[in-house]
């Protein structure tokens, strides 16, 4: 049943955004647009740096140069969904689709579903880590890689934590499943708009090793927004997700595993993925029960944009 003629409210963070429906060549020009702002993120740092002590810039850098990575997208967005509320309809970027479930019930499941996708996706991870540094190019990729990473969230703990667990949900979850993913639910079989999503979801890491655990958790967060509609809840996955490995990444003990299955016994790591996955299945069977609207998901419908 579509849900039409439905007014955006002016607290509704992503009004403005409704009315632009991109498929896959539009996905391909939010990439363009992305890495026009990670060379404008670029251009900032290296402005600064004459003037600026390159310790100051290490630790608290990104709290500027991580939003200007998505201000072009942003700014192109606004314009192209400006010119498309005239003559088309919108989709919300965020609805509150649950069936008969309650709000703190569904984010409940949506914090257990994370876990156990952290869970879940940890012995995929550490193969895609053995295999990729057994070879020496890729080795010496990752070595760099790790140190960039440390210098990143090696500063202040709050300031690591607003860039990884607060900026990276909300302009991430904004790109990959507001935009990207809920214009291809639109124009293509769920079950593809999800997949493609999570590639690129795993592509803007830009690394093997964030890219396949990005895919991981890009394909639950574009099927628990595909069943609810609801963009807080993928940001909710997002931020337990990314907060968990800030805060295991400032204990000392902790910081430096690369693997769970490098700490625990055998037999102690079977069942703990054993619990995971079949926590993980029971998730999807949770969300599996939310009914559907429509076949591109539950998202609603804008026909009328608030003047």
């Amino acid at each position: 049943m579509e849900i039409r003629a439905r007014r955006v409210n002016n607290y509704d963070l992503f009004a403005s955004h409704a009315w632009y429906v991109p498929g896959v060549k539009g996905m391909f020009a939010l990439l363009v647009w992305f890495l026009v702002g990670m060379i404008l993120g670029i251009v900032i740092e290296l402005l600064f740096m004459p003037f600026v002590p390159q310790k100051v810039i290490m630790d608290y850098g990104m709290i500027i140069i991580y939003p200007v990575q998505f201000l072009p997208a942003m700014l192109f967005v606004a314009r192209k969904s400006h010119m498309n509320s005239l003559f088309e309809p919108g989709y919300k970027l965020s609805s509150k689709n649950f069936g008969r479930y309650s709000w703190w019930l569904v984010a409940l499941v949506t914090v257990a579903i994370t876990l156990a996708t952290m869970i879940s996706a940890d012995l995929p991870n550490y193969l895609n880590y053995k295999l990729t540094t057994s070879i020496p190019v890729l080795k010496s990729f990752y070595d760099a890689f790790a140190k960039i990473m440390q210098d990143l969230t090696g500063g202040p703990f709050w300031s690591s934590f607003l860039v990884v667990a607060i900026f990276a949900p909300v302009f991430e979850e904004w790109l990959c499943r507001g935009m990207v993913l809920r214009g291809l639910l639109t124009k293509m079989k769920p079950g593809w708009a999800i997949v493609i999503s999570a590639l690129f979801f795993a592509v803007i890491h830009m690394n093997p090793w964030q890219a396949l655990n990005a895919f991981i958790i890009g394909l639950v967060m574009g099927y628990v927004y595909y069943r609810t509609g609801c963009l807080w809840l993928t940001m909710l996955i997002h931020f337990v997700n990314n907060s968990i490995g800030v805060v295991l990444g400032h204990i000392p003990s902790l910081s430096d595993v690369e693997q769970w299955m490098d700490v625990l016994s055998p037999g102690t790591y079977a069942i703990i993925y054993v619990l995971g996955l079949a926590a993980l299945a029971g998730c999807f069977y949770f969300f599996r029960r939310i009914p559907l609207n429509q076949e591109r998901g539950n998202i609603d419908e804008i026909t009328v944009r608030e003047q």
